[in-house]
């Protein structure tokens, strides 16, 4: 979404600067992640890294933000840091870099500022987290399948975001990943969904700025795709792994409706099958996380013959969209329109789930409390 031109190389100072701070990182030695009671998709080939935090035995707090310009003020870190999240999950758009013609060294610039944001390293260093990309860090605004440079761009986010050398996103196409935490009973899976690298050219609206039909309209084409076949194979593989919470990270929104911007209403037929995969494998305990928006919001979809579901958009850590409109039939009250991130607190004695939103300063801003047994 709005693309924003990124600004000049780093001076000398600025490098120096991150160099100095990457050093600084590596001799933290915060802890290598271990096994603990964390699996990722696949148990037994666990990810470790010496320069990253070690992974939770049970998860209570997640918080998930998105959409971080590396050239504004990030004074969000204090609050995030000072909520104590039990994880961290970047939803795509980690720094800007899509200006064209696209430039590699513009993209490892962004990432070198956004290392140098004291803040940000501060939580690198010491909550875990993960991360996927959106189209920003991606390369291109609105990009998908087409973009030339993809590989480029994902050799960059593989380095900066310090995947282990037996990370799978290391030997296939694309960034989509998964990790479980916690026993059963309290087990949580995070799924993180690739909606850049496989995904089909968007068809373009007639009536470009129309409430409704802002960017692009549905594309009924049965061989356009979000996902791509080996990730939509993958996927189901993850859903009918047993969990008591799912969270699934799309950088674009998923069950949103109302708008003409990116989102999986764009390719209707997939949306489609993902709500039909969801009750096929019978996965309970979804709860979408997406970004993109420069919004804040929690939209709910009744799906007949299943439990209804959740969604929360956080996007605008940085830069929120402060005059956003949206019809927002599926949204349960009004846009977060400041800059914020989500919360994900779970109560596992009394089987309730708080999402809501924070400000910069820490102050709520919307919760919404359900019930685990909504999502059987």
């Amino acid at each position: 979404m709005n693309t924003q031109k990124l600004g000049a190389p780093l001076n000398r100072r600025q490098l120096l600067k991150a160099s100095a701070l990457s050093s600084m990182l590596a001799s933290l030695g915060v802890g290598a992640q271990g096994k603990s009671s964390h699996a990722a998709e696949n148990p037994g080939a666990l990810p470790s890294s010496p320069s990253l935090p070690a992974w939770p035995t049970q998860i209570q707090k997640v918080i998930f933000g998105s959409c971080i310009d590396q050239k504004k003020p990030q004074p969000i870190w204090q609050s995030i840091l000072a909520a104590k999240p039990d994880l961290f999950i970047f939803g795509g758009d980690n720094v800007y870099a899509s200006s064209q013609p696209w430039q590699l060294q513009n993209l490892e610039n962004a990432y070198a500022t956004q290392a140098a944001q004291p803040g940000f390293a501060a939580l690198r260093a010491s909550v875990p987290h993960l991360a996927v990309w959106d189209d920003h860090d991606f390369g291109l605004n609105d990009g998908g399948e087409e973009f030339v440079h993809k590989q480029e761009a994902k050799n960059a986010f593989l380095d900066f975001w310090r995947l282990p050398a037996e990370d799978p996103r290391r030997t296939r196409p694309g960034l989509y990943h998964a990790h479980i935490f916690g026993p059963i009973g309290r087990r949580v899976q995070v799924v993180l969904l690739d909606t850049r690298w496989f995904r089909s050219k968007l068809r373009i609206t007639d009536q470009r700025g129309v409430p409704g039909k802002e960017r692009f309209v549905p594309d009924t084409d049965p061989q356009k795709t979000m996902l791509g076949e080996a990730q939509w194979q993958w996927l189901e593989a993850q859903l009918k792994q047993p969990a008591d919470l799912r969270l699934i990270v799309s950088s674009v929104q998923v069950i949103v409706e109302g708008h003409g911007w990116e989102g999986w209403h764009n390719f209707p037929l997939e949306q489609t099958r993902l709500r039909q995969l969801i009750k096929r494998t019978h996965a309970k305990g979804v709860v979408f996380l997406s970004g993109d928006r420069h919004i804040g919001a929690i939209y709910k979809h009744a799906e007949p013959e299943s439990y209804p579901l959740y969604e929360v958009t956080s996007s605008g850590m940085t830069h929120a969209w402060s005059s956003a409109k949206e019809q927002g039939p599926n949204r349960l009250g009004e846009l977060i329109t400041q800059n914020h991130f989500a919360l994900i607190e779970i109560d596992w004695p009394q089987q309730q789930i708080q999402l809501g939103f924070q400000n910069t300063q820490g102050e709520w801003l919307k919760k919404q409390s359900i019930g685990l047994s909504e999502l059987r």
